[in-house]
């Protein structure tokens, strides 16, 4: 009987746990500090990061235009009779 109490309870004990982990409202905006709000000077500084990194991207994607094959030096050379049917 004992047994059956303590695994119940504990059964109980784990679903509330899931369900709380299922809360709508994150628990860092319980936070004291935490404003959900940015200002125009941190909205300013993020849309600066975000141009550089724009730029960045576009930059190395413009000079790496090449295929590359990864396993190119893993694999053998495909034999010859290979090549001449396609």
């Amino acid at each position: 009987m004992l047994r059956t109490t303590v695994y119940a309870v504990l059964i109980v004990m784990l679903t509330m746990e899931a369900a709380s982990a299922q809360e709508d409202i994150p628990r860092i905006q319980s936070m004291p500090g935490y404003s959900p709000m940015r200002t125009q000077q941190e909205r300013e500084k993020d849309g600066e990061i975000d141009r550089a990194y724009k730029s960045t991207v576009k930059s190395t994607s413009d000079t790496e235009k090449k295929k590359s094959d990864p396993w190119g030096d893993v694999r053998s050379a495909p034999p010859a009779a290979a090549k001449n049917k396609q």
